[in-house]
């Protein structure tokens, strides 16, 4: 897990190829202009997915993990608490998706808060829980870019 604000991105561009692609489409994009929705950014192997909720309470944020892709969880408006914990902490509670690239948990972790201009990176071995409202529930809107990590 990786957490920072986008002004530090460059920092992170090294890491990969397409690590340094999406925080590159993170920084030049208006994302104030951009409905909710898929967006590609470079093919399957990389693709934003926009979304704007409600935050949730803590017993209602589910623990998730992915298999190929590497969520860089970035928020545009608003502020969440996203759980961390290794996916060895946590234990599965349903099948994994291959369609979604997704597992679900139960368990623990620790929390940070993700305000507007704040990402993380959550990579295939990070157990995450987003969404989770900090004193009441409020509107965020946030960006999850899905790189595709080398197999």
């Amino acid at each position: 897990m990786i957490v920072d604000k986008l002004s530090n991105a460059t920092l992170y561009q090294r890491l990969t190829p397409r690590i340094s692609i999406a925080l590159e489409y993170l920084q030049s994009t208006d994302f104030s202009k951009l409905e909710p929705g898929k967006y590609e950014v470079a093919g399957k192997e990389i693709y934003a997915l926009v979304s704007a909720y409600n935050t949730k309470k803590l017993e209602d944020a589910r623990w998730e993990a992915h298999r190929k892709y590497l969520d860089i969880q970035y928020v545009i408006e608003g502020a969440e608490q996203m759980g961390f914990t290794p996916i060895d902490n946590l234990k599965q509670v349903d099948e994994y998706s291959q369609e979604k690239d997704i597992l679900f948990f139960t368990g623990s972790g620790d929390y940070v808060t993700i305000e507007a201009g704040m990402f993380a990176f959550f990579f295939p071995q990070d157990g995450h829980q987003p969404c989770v409202e900090i004193g009441e529930s409020k509107l965020v809107k946030k960006v999850v870019i899905k790189v595709l990590m080398d197999q």
